[in-house]
C-alpha cells in the first residue's frame, strides 16, 4: 500500500513552521490513541502513521530529505534486509514517541494503568561502527573485518551480578519495578508510573555483589565481524546487526551493533547520486581534429572518441560506468567533461608553428562572431 504525504497526514502546509507540527501531532495523537479508541484498529494504524509523520517532519535533516525525496528518500523506505542485517532506519516506536511529546506520561495520561514494568524489555546499548569506503568499494562491493568491544554477562555469576546468585525483593516497590502517582489534570484522573530508583525496574536488589563484575552482571570482551558491504551504498546508509550489542543487565534482549557507511573523498571522480564525474584535459590539437583517449573509470580504464571541434567544458557519457543502484539492477554512468589544456610555456619550435597557424586565422568576421584564437584565449583568462 502507498504511504500518505506526511504533511497531508498532519493536516498541514509544506511551509508548517515546527510548532505547528507539534501542535498537529499532539491533537491528532490524542485523537488517535489506542487507550481512547479500544478495540479499533483503524485508529490503532492512523495513530503510528502520525507518529512516522511527525518523526520526519519534527527532524530538520530528515524533513529536508523527504521534501526532496518524498517516501523514496534514504531511510525513509523502511528497512530492507541484507544476509540477516538490516538496513535503514531505526525502528519507530509510536508509544515511546508519545510518552516523548506528552512529557513522559505515555499510555497512562488517560487514567488507566498499562503495567509499565511488564510492557518495558530490558535492552543492552547499541554499538556504532564507522566504516569509510572508496568510490570502487562502493561501486564493486566488498568486505571488510571489524571488531568492536562489547558487554558480555559475567560468566562467574552468571549475568546476575550476585555473588551467590539470590537477588532480593526491593522493598521499595514490592518487587513490581516501579512507583505510581495519581494526579488530577484538565485530562482527567492522570496515573504516572516512575520507575523504581532503589531497584532501577528490576523488582530486585543485590544481596551480595559478585567480586568479578561489581555487581554489574556484566563483564568487558570483544567480537569480531566480516561485513559484507552492498554495492551502491551512500553516505548516511548503515547496516543493523539485531542482536550483536551489548548484553543487557541480567538477561534481557541484547543491544544491536550499527555499522554507519562514510565515502572518502576521490581524487579522481566525484558522485552524484549513482553517476561518477571526472575531468579530461586534451591538448587543443586532438579538441580541433579529434582522438581516441584513455579514460579512468571505477572498473579500469576505457577508450573514449573525442569529436573533430570539440568544445572546452563539454560532456561526454559513458554508459553504466557508475555506482549500482542499491537493491537493484540498475548502475548509474560517468560523465566525462572534456577541457583543453592550454601549455604556460611552449618551445621556441611550437611557437614558431603557432604563429604560423595564427596566420591562416580569419582577422575579421562578421556580427559579433570573434576570431578562432581570441575565442580560445578568453575562454582561459
Amino acid at each position: 500500500m502507498n504511504k500518505r504525504d506526511y504533511y497531508e497526514v498532519l493536516g498541514l502546509d509544506r511551509d508548517a513552521e515546527q510548532d505547528e507540527i507539534k501542535k498537529a501531532y499532539r491533537s491528532m495523537a490524542m485523537k488517535y490513541h489506542p487507550n481512547r479508541n479500544p478495540d479499533d484498529a483503524q485508529a490503532e494504524e492512523k495513530f503510528k502513521e502520525v507518529g512516522e509523520a511527525y518523526s520526519v517532519l519534527s527532524d530538520g535533516n530528515k524533513r529536508a530529505r523527504y521534501d526532496r525525496f518524498g517516501h523514496a528518500a534514504p531511510g525513509m523506505t523502511g528497512t530492507q534486509d541484507f544476509g540477516g542485517f538490516s538496513f535503514g532506519m531505526d525502528g519507530l516506536d509510536p508509544f515511546e514517541l508519545f510518552r516523548s511529546v506528552f512529557g513522559g506520561f505515555g499510555g497512562d495520561i488517560f487514567g488507566r494503568q498499562t503495567g509499565a514494568r511488564q510492557q518495558r524489555i530490558r535492552r543492552g546499548t547499541d554499538l556504532k561502527v564507522d566504516i569509510k569506503l572508496t568510490l570502487e568499494e562502493i561501486a564493486e562491493g566488498t568486505t571488510k573485518k571489524v571488531k568492536v568491544k562489547i558487554l558480555k554477562p559475567c560468566q562467574a555469576c552468571s549475568g546476575t551480578g550476585s555473588k551467590s546468585g539470590d537477588l532480593e525483593t526491593c522493598p521499595r516497590c514490592n518487587g513490581s519495578g516501579e512507583i505510581q502517582q495519581v494526579s488530577e489534570s484538565f485530562f482527567g484522573r492522570v496515573v504516572n508510573v516512575t520507575v523504581c530508583n532503589l531497584c532501577g525496574g528490576e523488582g530486585k536488589i543485590l544481596r551480595d555483589a559478585c567480586e568479578v563484575c561489581g555487581g554489574d552482571g556484566l563483564v568487558r570482551g570483544e567480537k569480531t565481524f566480516d561485513i559484507k558491504v552492498p554495492t551502491g551504498v551512500s553516505e548516511g546508509n548503515y547496516l543493523r546487526m539485531k542482536g550483536e550489542g551489548n548484553a543487557a543487565v541480567r538477561g534481557g534482549r541484547k543491544g544491536d551493533v550499527i555499522i554507519a557507511f562514510y565515502e572518502k573523498s576521490h581524487n579522481l571522480f566525484t558522485r552524484h547520486g549513482d553517476d561518477v564525474l571526472c575531468e579530461m584535459q586534451v591538448s587543443y590539437s586532438d579538441a580541433v581534429l579529434g582522438a581516441s583517449i584513455e579514460v579512468p573509470t571505477l572498473s579500469g580504464k576505457v577508450r573514449l572518441k573525442i569529436d573533430p571541434g570539440t568544445q572546452t567544458g563539454k560532456m561526454f557519457r559513458l554508459r553504466n560506468k557508475g555506482i549500482p543502484h542499491l537493491n537493484s539492477n540498475r548502475r548509474g554512468d560517468q560523465l566525462v567533461r572534456v577541457t583543453i589544456h592550454v601549455p604556460t610555456k611552449i618551445s621556441t619550435e611550437e611557437r614558431k608553428l603557432l604563429e604560423e597557424l595564427q596566420a591562416f586565422s580569419p582577422k575579421e568576421t562578421s556580427g559579433n562572431s570573434k576570431p578562432f584564437f581570441k575565442k580560445v584565449r578568453d575562454i582561459f583568462i
